[in-house]
Formats: C-alpha cells, structure tokens, sequence
C-alpha cells in the first residue's frame, strides 16, 4: 500500500479523510494523490475537449489550484509526497477511472452521511465509490484526531467469495498491528447454531496465517444493526467488511449493508470488493 487517493470538495468531511491519510502515509511511506472533481455544464465539457478556452472554466481551475497550494502547506503533510489534479467528469466516475490509471492502492474519503428520503433521492458519491471501486476504500465521518486501528471488527458470513479480498483487509491490519474481531452476524432471516458459525469460521480462517484475532459470534435483529452494536460493545476503532458491488435493480432489492453503514456509523469503515 503506496498510493492514496484522498478525493476532495474542500469542505471538512475532505479534510478530515485527508488528516487520515497523512497519518496512514507516515506510518506506511506512500504518496498521497489529491482528487478535485468538476463537474461541468456539457457545453462547457465541450469546450475544454475542443481546446477553447473559457473565462469560467480557467478561473475555476485557478481557484482550486489556489485551494491546493493552501492544503499542501498543512503542517500534518509536512515530510510526504503529495500531487493534485484537477478532472472534469462526474465525481464517482472520474474517481474510479483515476484509480485505474494512477494505480492507487487505497481511497480514503470524508462522508457526512444522510438518511431518510434525502439518502433514497440524493445518493452520495462516496457511497458509489464504495459500491463499485476494486480497491479499498476508507471511509471517515468526522475529525477523529489520532487515526487507530488497534480495535478492527471485520463482519462477514466467511464464505469462499471472501477469501481474496480477506487476504486485502490482513495487509492492512498489519499495518497498524490491530486487534482482529472476526464476527458473524447471526439474525432470525440468517440463523445459524454457535456450532455450525463455529465450524464455517474455523474452516475459513484455516487458509490464513494471522495473528492478534478472535472469533465472534453476535445475534440482533438484522446485519447493519448486529455489526454497530457489537462494534459499539468492544470500542471498535475500525469496522471492515466486503461489498460485492451491485448495480442497477439488484443494488435496488437487495440493498447494500456497506453503504448503510456508511451513513449511519460514526466509526471509520473500510470496505473491500468481492
């Protein structure tokens, strides 16, 4: 892990993933790449690809340059590697195309969440990003000073389909030689006996060589609440899970619980795709 992509608005909730990813940087020595999106008018779009230069759009550009320099100057970057570009396309896809091009090992992202019909009609670009990004992506809600992950729950059901982006949440776990809790959430639609959860834990954590973990197994009324309270009940400073990237109806029915977390948790959550 070398490359961080840290999105930015230049509101807080950016600044305060970006508080995350110097941190990360330090401990870790990567490069932080810095992301600003515009999302410009169509004709204005075409305009830039014809090469025409528009007032509008130039000062645009300067002002977030501008904003840049500022950043750049924060004392918590002092000693790291950091570029910035300015893109014009839709936020959730130029991030995910900036990714692949850049070869970006992690995207942290600042989100302040939302519920209710505003959450249905507004979306947000984080949560995209987190349902279709190949990378990891850490989410941050709010300034949480000194960044740890001494406390990591991972949630999962532990099945084949997990393994490959387990062996992605590990590499980070050593990273900050964190406390591993991996839980399985058991609820009356996906009931299993402590027996049967047992055996499936041990079986998948048999492919791994890991340290500093322990099994959990945690009953509630669904799987989005099971994970916040038994976060909340052992101080989780970290919740990780794996996302499997649903779109269009399916993403609809079948609901996303990485994004749910995403926007009713205070806690930092790191997802991984499947």
């Amino acid at each position: 892990m070398k490359r961080i992509l840290v999105p930015t608005d230049f509101s807080e909730h950016a600044e305060d993933a970006l508080k995350v990813a110097a941190q990360i940087a330090k401990k870790n020595n990567c490069e932080i790449f810095l992301l600003h999106m515009l999302e410009l008018p169509s004709q204005m779009s075409d305009a830039i690809s014809g090469g025409s230069g528009i007032p509008e759009v130039m000062l645009f550009i300067k002002k977030a340059n501008e904003t840049f320099q500022k950043i750049k100057e924060r004392p918590y970057l002092n000693g790291i590697s950091v570029s910035e570009t300015v893109q014009f396309e839709r936020a959730s896809d130029g991030i995910l195309s900036f990714c692949k091009k850049n070869k970006i090992d992690l995207i942290i992202m600042g989100s302040h969440g939302s519920s209710g019909i505003e959450e249905m009609l507004i979306g947000s670009n984080t949560e995209k990003v987190v349902r279709l990004s190949d990378i990891p992506v850490l989410v941050i809600k709010k300034d949480i000073g000194k960044f740890e992950a001494r406390n990591f729950v991972f949630a999962s059901d532990f099945s084949k389909e997990i393994k490959k982006p387990f062996k992605k949440m590990i590499e980070f776990t050593k990273i900050f030689d964190a406390n591993l809790f991996l839980v399985m959430i058991c609820t009356p639609n996906s009931f299993k006996t402590t027996l049967v959860a047992e055996k499936v834990m041990n079986d998948f954590i048999a492919d791994f060589d890991i340290q500093n973990y322990s099994f959990h197994i945690f009953n509630d009324v669904n799987i989005e609440n099971g994970i916040l309270n038994f976060s909340n009940t052992i101080n989780a400073d970290l919740i990780g899970l794996c996302t499997h990237g649903r779109t269009g109806l399916a993403h609809f029915f079948n609901g996303s619980i990485s994004e749910d977390l995403v926007n009713h948790t205070v806690k930092p959550v790191i997802t991984f795709k499947i």
